[in-house]
């Protein structure tokens, strides 16, 4: 009985600390992700107010956050955009895992980590925060610019990305050999690609059984339903993230509205506090240059990453720096990954908060100043709005 009660206190002490962060995070036009993962470390081991929690009650919460995580994830996209996306941006795609996702590998080499942390820390610096990047585009105006949808079209594939990588990493942890890995993730595409093609067929179908009026409703049918198929794919080997992101991909229209609308919140606080939680303070002044040369390099390769694809997009030269500056931000994935990778290292989980707090407040900052900054170093004018603007379409972020 004493145990429970603890739990409640703790959690109901947790939740209020958000939602005061989450209310001052909205007033001042900040992202609430480094607030949240501030909390967390204040509330954790060695924090400033620590918490009593148990590990079981931190491992639970930080597995609904990764579920909750790619849910959300999935509710952002219909299946044809992926396949859209992917057919026209998987070049930049390849290219941005190429210069994001090898920096963090080779830190983590030749900090000694091992293969398999490098494998995760690779995770961390290659996926750009969608949710920051999303607020940060709507906060400058930029919804409609030419170079918004090649920014989002590089944020669906890292997306689409990750429905193969957390298979491959979670096999990696658990130390599965060659065979077993290439079974799980053969197994991951093919329930991927099995999804992706109910979601174009009966997509809509699946809407309509899944939609109702009532907010409650709606709220239980797409919750239960993300922990079912999570349980069910997660029974096949596959992880139960990927599951919970085939669910969001299959919902379309008002249901992943009204949905994505309901869980936010949720998201943040199971994704951030949760490993904010597991991680002690104190461990970050170690790897703290460690995670500002990597915060350093990965900005640089994030930016050419963007030049890269608005370039291919045929924009000019003004948008192409924007577009860059705009990927450079990393936050809920970066934390995800790097709480499923502590039991193997546990360093990488001071280094991936102390990269994601950098990143996340530098991410807003490239996004407004690197094209100026570009202008002033190559000594161009600045280019009329007009023409580097589209249609003032309704993007979907």
């Amino acid at each position: 009985m004493h145990n429970t009660a603890t739990m409640l206190i703790e959690l109901g002490a947790i939740i209020l600390a958000l939602g005061l962060l989450g209310r001052l995070a909205g007033r001042v036009g900040f992202s609430p992700i480094p607030l949240y993962l501030l909390a967390g470390l204040a509330f954790g081991n060695g924090g400033i107010l620590a918490l009593q929690a148990s590990e079981e009650f931190i491992a639970v919460g930080a597995e609904i956050g990764v579920i909750l995580l790619l849910l959300m994830l999935g509710l952002e996209y219909s299946a044809s955009e992926l396949v859209t996306n992917l057919r026209t941006q998987y070049p930049s795609g390849a290219v941005d895992f190429v210069l994001n996702a090898v920096p963090g590998a080779v830190a983590a080499l030749i900090l000694g980590w091992g293969p398999v942390a490098a494998v995760a820390l690779a995770g961390v610096t290659w996926i750009s925060s969608s949710g920051v990047i999303a607020k940060v585009l709507g906060d400058l105006r930029r919804l409609g610019n030419r170079e918004t949808p090649v920014v989002l079209g590089v944020l669906v594939i890292e997306d689409l990305a990750m429905a193969v990588y957390l298979p491959i990493l979670i096999t990696v942890l658990a130390g599965a050999g060659l065979a077993g890995g290439s079974v799980t993730l053969l197994i991951a595409l093919g329930t991927v690609g099995a999804v992706l093609y109910l979601a174009l067929r009966h997509g809509r179908l699946i809407s309509r059984a899944v939609s109702s009026d009532n907010p409650e409703m709606l709220l239980l049918v797409v919750l239960g339903l993300t922990l079912l198929v999570a349980g069910l794919t997660q029974e096949l080997q596959v992880s139960a993230a990927v599951g919970a992101f085939l669910v969001g991909i299959a919902l379309s229209g008002e249901v992943a509205e009204g949905a994505s609308n309901l869980l936010t919140p949720l998201r943040d606080l199971f994704a951030a506090v949760f490993f904010g939680l597991s991680t002690d303070p104190a461990d970050i002044p170690p790897v703290l240059v460690p995670a500002l040369l990597l915060a350093f390099v990965t900005a640089l390769t994030k930016i050419a990453t963007g030049w890269y694809a608005a370039r291919r997009a045929g924009i000019k030269g003004a948008g192409r720096w924007r577009a860059g500056g705009t990927l450079v931000a990393r936050g809920e994935f970066s934390i995800v990954i790097a709480g499923l990778a502590v039991g193997v290292e546990p360093r990488i989980g001071p280094l991936a908060t102390a990269y994601v707090l950098i990143l996340v407040v530098v991410g807003p900052l490239t996004a407004r100043w690197t094209e100026p900054l570009a202008r002033r170093l190559t000594g161009r004018r600045k280019t009329p709005v007009g023409p580097e603007r589209a249609a003032p379409e309704p993007a979907k972020v």
